[in-house]
């Protein structure tokens, strides 16, 4: 089965602050331009699920303006980007040195922000995937945020779990508006 995962587009925050489960608004021209840039090579029947934050709603609209015919996605809360807790929305440089040290020291079970672990990302994104496969063949289309697109990046890499720590995990995620594709 392919996978194909979509990033939002960026958001219209400024540079510099951290917004993972923040519900933001992605900027609508670039929205725009990554539909058009996905809508024509994305598969016709495939399984479509999409984030429940707005910014890749935004992309799924888009995408289906240029493509009704494709299926409307089902939204899906476990691909949410991860919850960054006290830390969302402000500015990362402010985020005291030691939060990240912590974070670091126990990658998988420390929830940075206080909210949610990486370990809790990677268990929500595997019982999604493990759906996504039980599901049969064919293709997905999955429309989310970094950290999911390198949670599957990591599972299907055939990561362990727990994630043994920060240096496992996948260091390069696409752009926003961008993707990639994998056979799982």
């Amino acid at each position: 089965m392919k996978l194909w995962l979509l990033r939002h587009a960026r958001v219209q925050l400024p540079d510099g602050l951290c917004y993972g489960a923040s519900d933001v608004a992605a900027d609508p021209a670039l929205t725009l331009a990554a539909a058009r840039h996905w809508a024509p090579q994305l598969p016709e029947r495939a399984h479509w699920r999409v984030s429940a934050l707005g910014r890749a709603q935004q992309l799924a609209v888009a995408i289906r303006s240029l493509r009704p015919s494709l299926p409307a996605p089902l939204v899906d809360a476990r691909l949410n980007e991860m919850h960054f807790g006290q830390w969302e929305l402000q500015p990362w440089a402010s985020i005291p040195r030691q939060a990240f040290d912590d974070w670091m020291q126990d990658f998988a079970h420390h929830r940075f922000g206080g909210m949610e672990s990486t370990q809790m990302l990677l268990e929500r994104v595997s019982r999604a995937l493990a759906e996504l496969r039980a599901n049969g063949e064919g293709s997905a289309v999955w429309i989310a945020h970094a950290g999911v697109i390198r949670a599957v990046s990591y599972l299907v890499g055939g990561g362990s779990m727990p994630i043994p720590g920060v240096g496992h995990w996948p260091r390069e995620a696409p752009a926003p508006g961008e993707g990639l594709s994998l056979d799982i």
